[in-house]
């Protein structure tokens, strides 16, 4: 899944709370999140791109550092994001892989730097007139890792790019700001254990697993807690801890965790346990789950918590993300069925929807992917929820991250409201359908995830397997009727 603009803001975001000093230096690589369009990630948006760098730290406390043949400078592992990078910590690990051939197992993330990097720098690169390259700037992040072991780690150099490796002590480390952090470190301290959780939310309630009681045998035996668990060997990154026990314990799977934070727990020999926490929406029905542990799963309210057999840092993790989120939390990105709220005011879910049509009249549908929570291989349009953004900026983001098309504010327009339910006791959803007068770029898989395909059908000959609301709208919209609805109980 290619990186989201979301993760990215979110890890920046984490790192600014430790180094708010910093903001100001940053300034370019927050104006460049904030350039609707620019695809940030991306080693061919010359307005200034992010790389990602892994700081590999020795039993001695020494560096790990390769010179890069092409720059001709010793600097640590990294390079550009990949399409194929889940996370960014992955990408760095996947550029130490490459450059010195040690695998991310041979490796664990520095306590308290699970899911922030240790240092963000912004450098000037060269232009480059063989490849047609102009002179920008990288954003480089870069996250900090131990060695798991003392034995001496086999290297196997990339030897198109990389001319040979060095361990440095910290105070010859190449970049200043890195060596400033790094030296106020314990660098000899013996690595603590990597665990990662899951806080998942749906529509302002928070899914809590109530674990088996088995004292002396599991922690937190009767309460609730959240899903995760400790690193295994084959897990790359914690956030690929996160979703195996999510998978594990639930079969439970997330299309977006993001950052939120470490939070340290204390086991039953008093130690305190870091533990990263990722963010994730979902709302389906937890009774559906197939639960391999526990005793079940089950939504509740941010201020439920006092009332639950619950540790103290996990109530206070749940109440801390529910401040965080806006006053008007959307919900999560797909359509997952929830029960309505009991109340006589049920909010409506507001989806925007893209209608592009070509000058042949065809129309473009995307096929979901057969694990999505929400029309399994069912084609529909280009869609996605709100956050806090107004729909039409919304409807933007959305193809840009999902298809890689950029569209213009000024070339946008609403075509229908289509207003519909799935059950009767399920939350009501407004479907927001925007037409695109002109847009550049071909669609092209961003979130393979989510779309399988893209194809433009023609609209008196759509798939049969397509989402029933979706159908009734192009329907209104060929016809030029701007309102339906569907769903509701006679």
């Amino acid at each position: 899944m290619p990186l989201s603009h979301h993760h990215i803001r979110t890890t920046v975001d984490a790192y600014l709370a430790r180094h708010p000093h910093e903001r100001t230096q940053l300034g370019a690589f927050l104006a460049a999140l904030d350039r609707i369009g620019d695809d940030i990630a991306s080693s061919s948006t010359f307005s200034g791109h992010l790389t990602c760098a892994a700081i590999v730290v020795d039993h001695l406390g020494r560096v790990l550092h390769v010179l890069h043949l092409a720059s001709g400078k010793v600097l640590p592992p990294g390079g550009h994001a990949e399409p194929s990078d889940d996370s960014l910590a992955a990408a760095a690990l996947r550029e130490l892989h490459e450059e010195t051939g040690i695998p991310p197992q041979a490796v664990t993330p520095w306590p308290g730097y699970e899911t922030v990097p240790l240092d963000i720098d912004i450098h000037d690169v060269d232009a480059h007139q063989g490849k047609g390259e102009p002179g920008h700037q990288h954003f480089d992040l870069r996250f900090l890792f131990r060695l798991r072991t003392a034995d001496e780690t086999p290297v196997v150099l990339q030897e198109e790019e990389v001319g040979g490796i060095e361990w440095r002590p910290v105070d010859k480390v190449t970049s200043p700001s890195l060596r400033e952090k790094l030296l106020k470190l314990p660098l000899q301290a013996e690595p603590e254990r990597a665990n990662a959780s899951a806080l998942i939310n749906g529509h302002g309630r928070y899914l809590l697993h109530l674990r088996d009681y088995f004292p002396g045998q599991i922690w937190e035996p009767g309460m609730w807690s959240l899903m995760g668990g400790g690193r295994q060997p084959q897990d790359a990154t914690l956030e690929h801890t996160a979703r195996r026990e999510l998978a594990e314990e639930a079969g439970l799977n997330i299309a977006d965790l993001t950052p939120f934070g470490t939070e340290y727990a204390t086991d039953d020999a008093g130690t305190a346990v870091p533990i990263a926490i990722y963010a994730g929406r979902w709302n389906g029905d937890p009774r559906e789950l197939d639960l391999t542990e526990g005793v079940m799963l089950a939504w509740f309210a941010p201020d439920a918590p006092h009332r639950l057999r619950i540790a103290d840092t996990t109530s206070d993790l749940v109440r801390r993300h529910a401040a965080s989120l806006p006053a008007t939390q959307s919900g999560p990105e797909s359509e997952e069925e929830s029960p309505a709220s009991p109340h006589d005011t049920v909010p409506n879910i507001i989806g925007v929807h893209l209608y592009l049509e070509r000058p042949d009249g065809k129309v473009l549908l995307g096929l979901r992917h057969p694990n999505s929570a929400f029309a399994p291989s069912t084609w529909h349009v280009l869609a996605g929820h709100l956050a806090q953004e107004n729909a039409i900026d919304c409807m933007i983001r959305e193809a840009h991250e999902e298809a890689g098309l950029h569209i213009e504010r000024h070339d946008v327009e609403l075509v229908h409201v289509v207003h519909h339910i799935g059950k009767p006791r399920n939350p009501p959803r407004m479907g927001l359908f925007f037409r695109a007068r002109a847009w550049s770029g071909k669609p092209e898989l961003r979130e393979p995830d989510k779309c399988t395909q893209w194809k433009f059908w023609d609209p008196t000959a759509l798939p049969d397997d397509l989402v029933p609301y979706t159908r009734l709208a192009i329907a209104k919209i060929q016809n030029g009727e701007l309102y339906s609805e569907t769903g509701w109980p006679a």
